[in-house]
C-alpha cells in the first residue's frame, strides 16, 4: 500500500512538472502574458478551464513578472445548470471572479433545428459576450482553455471539411481588433489534462447543450487522433510540430508565395527544390523530443520543477 501511494505521488509530481513546463513554454514562446497584464481566465466548469486556472495561478506565484488573474464564467442559462458550483470553488481557491448570466441557451435552441450542430452559433454568442465582459473588467488578455488536441482537431476539420490549412493559433487579436486572446494550454495534450483534473478533483460541470451531440465531426477527428497515437506513437506530436514549421514555397498558396513571378536567378538556394529529398523517420522518443525537448527556455519555465 505504501509503495502504491509513493508511486502515485511520483506520477502526480511528474504530471505537475510537465503541464507547468509546457504551459510556461507556450506562454514564453508566444509572449502571451506580460508585466502588468490583467488576464481574464474563462472558466466553463470543464476539466480544461479548471486546469488552466489552476496552472496559471501556480505559475503566477513563480513567474518573473507580476500580473493579475480574474476568473470569468458565462452562465448561458442551461436548464439544470448548478449555479452554486463555480462561485463556491472560485471563492475557495481565492481568485477574484465574475459570473455573467446571459440566456444564450434559449437563442441557440430557438434558431438551431433539433439534431443540428449547435457549436457554431453557441461559440459566436459566447465570444461576443466574453469580449464585452473583458472590456468592462479592463482585462488585457482573454485566456481560453484549448489544448494541443483541440488545435489539431480544428486543423483537420478545416482541412477535411473546409479545404483550408488553418488551426487555432496560440495567440490572436479578436475580430474587432480590441482584445488579445491567448491559449496557454496550446502545448498540453488532453490526456495530461484528464489526469490533472482527476488528481485535483475539480467539481466538473457537464455541458448538456453540446455534450450530448455524439456525432459531431470534431469527435470523429478526436477518435482518429487517438487511434493514431496508439498505433503510431509520435505521429500526433509531429503533426502538431508541423504547424510551426511551414514551407510556403512547397505548398500552393499564391498569397503566401509568388509562384507566378518565380524564375531562376542562377544563385544557389538552400531553401529551393527539396521536394524529393528523403523524409527522415524519427523514433517515438525523437518525435516527442522535437516538441518538448531539452532546449533552454525563458524565465517563465525556470521554476516549474520546484513542486
Amino acid at each position: 500500500m505504501q509503495a502504491d501511494l509513493e508511486r502515485l505521488r511520483l506520477e502526480q509530481n511528474k504530471l505537475s512538472k510537465r503541464v507547468m513546463r509546457e504551459t510556461g513554454r507556450a506562454i514564453a514562446d508566444f509572449n502571451m502574458i506580460e508585466a502588468g497584464d490583467r488576464v481574464m481566465v474563462c472558466v466553463s466548469g470543464g476539466k480544461d478551464s479548471y486546469s488552466m486556472l489552476d496552472i496559471l495561478m501556480t505559475l503566477r506565484s513563480r513567474a518573473p513578472i507580476d500580473f493579475e488573474i480574474v476568473a470569468v464564467n458565462l452562465d448561458q442559462m442551461q436548464p439544470g445548470f448548478p449555479t452554486e458550483v463555480l462561485p463556491a470553488y472560485l471563492t475557495k481557491v481565492g481568485v477574484p471572479f465574475h459570473i455573467e448570466k446571459r440566456d444564450t441557451y434559449s437563442i441557440v435552441k430557438r434558431l438551431i433545428p433539433e439534431g443540428k450542430t449547435t457549436c457554431s452559433l453557441c461559440s459566436r454568442l459566447r465570444r461576443g459576450n466574453l469580449y464585452r465582459i473583458a472590456k468592462e473588467l479592463g482585462a488585457t488578455k482573454i485566456a481560453l482553455g484549448h489544448h494541443r488536441d483541440d488545435i489539431l482537431g480544428t486543423f483537420f476539420l478545416n482541412m477535411f471539411y473546409g479545404a483550408k490549412l488553418k488551426a487555432m493559433p496560440p495567440k490572436l487579436v479578436s475580430d474587432d481588433g480590441r482584445h488579445t486572446v491567448i491559449r496557454p494550454l496550446a502545448y498540453v495534450p488532453e490526456t495530461d489534462l484528464i489526469a490533472y483534473a482527476e488528481w485535483k478533483q475539480f467539481p466538473i460541470i457537464p455541458c448538456d447543450l453540446c455534450g450530448s451531440q455524439e456525432n459531431l465531426k470534431r469527435k470523429e477527428v478526436t477518435c482518429m487522433l487517438q487511434e493514431w497515437d496508439k498505433k503510431n506513437p509520435g505521429r500526433v506530436w509531429n503533426i502538431f510540430k508541423a504547424l510551426a514549421n511551414v514551407t510556403p514555397s512547397h505548398l500552393m498558396d499564391q498569397q503566401l508565395f509568388d509562384f507566378v513571378g518565380l524564375k531562376p536567378d542562377g544563385c544557389s538556394n538552400p531553401q529551393g527544390d527539396t521536394a524529393f529529398d528523403p523524409v527522415p523517420i524519427p523514433s517515438e522518443a525523437a518525435a516527442i523530443e522535437n516538441i518538448s525537448g531539452t532546449r533552454s527556455f525563458p524565465l517563465w519555465t525556470l521554476h516549474v520543477d520546484t513542486y
